[in-house]
């Protein structure tokens, strides 16, 4: 094992220790999940509270714990699940930073990648891997999937996935990406054998390298290449047909409480995960070649066009039309969002429309920071699958921008070490200020600030 990874779980093992002993009820979400944990733990199978809008995968994940290791069902061990998950999250990354790097893996499980522990320390993810949610385990189970099918192991990928959406139901969205993300790289670097005829190629050129022009030159070469890549979807279309079966049994995507989940057309919610993303990435995005000025640089040079003007026009009316002041947003202070909404958003009647060029110049430097190392579908076929993850959403949540951020960084295959360091110091504040508000700021009458 290795002394960084090791320091890691020393690192969140000694912290749920500290958590359990200061939050010893359960908190927020965990009085929905801990009651149906330890029902499931009790062999009742059959009882399900109806505010719960997930579905059981946290539970029988539990429930295989404790009959492994004969676990008792209390809220320490309960909690403990997910931290297991959160300890296995820079194994599972190692293998995905290694398949995008086109690198080989180390040999050993239990010596994951520095890069893999730094990105484990994201926020989002480290936060939610103390108490009994699904987030951490949904993760690690999208991560696993997309390995598998890089590794063309699509019948492992599609059980992986299937799995996923146990946890969360919307993860159906990136058991396709996995299946449309190991294509892309399959089609890019296979090579017909000695004497094997040209094999048909999909028009994929590097993303800062591509024109306008080329994206209707790969529209244009999918048909050749369509009957090399529709055999490996077969095992997808299982978990498509399960996942079918699953919204005509329930009568929608979302289980339980229906009433404070209806989908809802929230365009914004991709602008704001691209300012969430480079809240936490800036560190990430200024490690490029060239530096900083290099990308302002790029961004200047692109936001300036008269077609950005235009884009900045077509934002402010999705703006104007398409926000959503969600209840739980305007009424629960226990949250960060609802300050982010209160003294940002709703600061001034202009400040949405004022943000719009920063959310624009944002999404420039991912663009020219991920497309750096990689081909233009690759850098775009993330984007393309974020649209059904966040579209619907009406709530501005953290969670729900958790694994496109993850998936997004994990394509920037270069990070010098001094960029690397910036990163992990930067989640290790961010997780420092906000685990110590949430365990000894508690205020009375408000609760506990968290994501």
């Amino acid at each position: 094992m290795s002394s960084f990874y090791l320091a890691f779980c020393v690192i969140c093992i000694t912290v749920l220790k500290e958590l359990n002993a200061i939050v010893d009820e359960p908190y927020m979400d965990e009085p929905f999940h801990i009651p149906q944990a330890q029902a499931y733990c009790s062999g009742d199978f059959m009882r399900w509270d109806p505010k719960i809008t997930t579905p059981p995968g946290l539970y029988l994940l539990s429930v295989l714990l404790k009959r492994l290791f004969l676990f008792k069902c209390s809220l320490p061990m309960l909690r403990l699940t997910t931290l297991l998950t959160l300890l296995a999250l820079p194994i599972a990354l190692t293998r995905l930073l290694c398949y995008h790097k086109r690198e080989r893996p180390p040999a050993s499980l239990l010596s994951p990648m520095p890069e893999s522990v730094v990105l484990s320390l994201f926020p989002i993810a480290w936060f939610f891997g103390f108490l009994y949610y699904t987030e951490v385990p949904s993760l690690l189970f999208v991560v696993w999937t997309v390995v598998a099918a890089s590794n063309n192991r699509h019948w492992l990928a599609a059980l992986l996935g299937l799995i996923s959406c146990a946890f969360r139901q919307t993860n159906i969205v990136w058991v396709l990406y996995a299946y449309a993300s190991s294509q892309l790289m399959f089609l890019r670097f296979r090579r017909p054998g000695p004497g094997a005829e040209l094999l048909p190629k999909l028009h994929d050129p590097f993303a800062l390298a591509a024109q306008l022009g080329d994206l209707g030159k790969c529209l244009r070469s999918v048909p050749w290449i369509l009957m090399d890549i529709l055999p490996s979807f077969v095992p997808y279309t299982l978990v498509l047909t399960s996942f079918g079966a699953f919204v005509v049994w329930n009568g929608g995507v979302v289980l339980g409480d229906k009433s404070n989940h209806i989908p809802s057309l929230h365009i914004p919610q991709l602008y704001y995960f691209i300012a969430f993303s480079t809240f936490f990435g800036w560190p990430v995005l200024i490690s490029g070649p060239g530096g900083a000025p290099l990308l302002f640089r790029g961004v200047w040079s692109r936001i300036r066009c008269l077609f950005n003007v235009l884009v900045c026009l077509a934002m402010g009316v999705t703006v104007k039309f398409f926000t959503i002041h969600h209840p739980f947003l305007l009424s629960d202070n226990r949250h960060y969002t609802f300050y982010v909404w209160r003294r940002i958003y709703m600061f001034h009647p202009l400040a949405p429309y004022a943000l719009i060029p920063i959310y624009l110049a944002c999404a420039w430097a991912w663009f020219l920071r991920v497309g750096r190392e990689q081909t233009i579908l690759q850098t775009l076929i993330l984007p393309v699958f974020v649209i059904p993850t966040l579209l619907p959403t009406p709530l501005l949540e953290p969670r729900y921008f958790l694994i496109p951020y993850i998936l997004m960084r994990s394509q920037v295959t270069f990070i010098p070490p001094w960029g690397l360091v910036i990163e992990g110091l930067w989640y290790g504040v961010v997780n420092g200020v906000t685990m110590s508000v949430f365990l000894y700021r508690a205020r009375d009458g408000v609760g506990r600030f968290m994501w």
